[in-house]
């Protein structure tokens, strides 16, 4: 028997808001995309509908990504990390995942860090 989506979303362990963060990442290429953050209904969302919903901090409201960029995300797969608190995000990606317009939003700010070996 299938887990059900109640059962897979008391799996997760929310912050103090209610909140789990959502790493989104191009499901073939492994590109590293944008984080966004999650709460029991954009989580609950994003596991029945295939699009990727998610909880505005700033809005205070849910936003379905594309619905007016027109830059969607398609879910292809969805893991919680070892503790729990944090999603990983699976998508096939159109269009820009940055509000900035760019593909990844982790193009912007190199912070030079003393590379190992």
């Amino acid at each position: 028997m299938t887990e059900s989506v109640e059962d897979r979303i008391a799996r997760v362990t929310f912050n103090a808001d209610g909140l789990v963060a959502a790493i989104v990442q191009q499901w073939d290429t492994r590109e590293v995309l944008m984080l966004g953050w999650m709460d029991a209904e954009a989580l609950r969302r994003t596991l029945t509908e295939g699009r990727v919903t998610y909880w505005s901090r700033s809005r205070r409201e849910y936003w379905r990504k594309g619905d007016t960029s027109g830059n969607y995300q398609e879910v292809r797969g969805m893991r919680l990390d070892c503790d729990g608190d944090a999603v990983l995000v699976t998508v096939d990606q159109h269009g820009p995942a940055c509000h900035t317009g760019t593909r990844t939003c982790f193009d912007a700010d190199d912070l030079d860090p003393a590379v190992a070996g």
